[in-house]
């Protein structure tokens, strides 16, 4: 693959990451949510490729 791909697929997923955490950690703190674990869906779909790729998992809160 390309230069240009690889560099534009990197920069969509750390935007991915970065977004996503932040959004986690404001919803953890807004929700008490220390200690508790919770299971988590990230889904992402391209739908001119026909995609739809799911990643699951746990996240357990951060003790106070």
């Amino acid at each position: 693959m390309s230069d240009d791909f690889n560099m534009s697929m990197r920069k969509f997923l750390k935007q991915v990451g970065v977004t996503s955490q932040q959004a986690i950690e404001e919803a953890m703190r807004a929700n008490g949510a220390a200690g508790k674990s919770f299971d988590a869906k990230m889904v992402l779909s391209i739908p001119e490729l026909g995609l739809e790729h799911e990643v699951t998992g746990k996240i357990t809160g951060q003790d106070s």
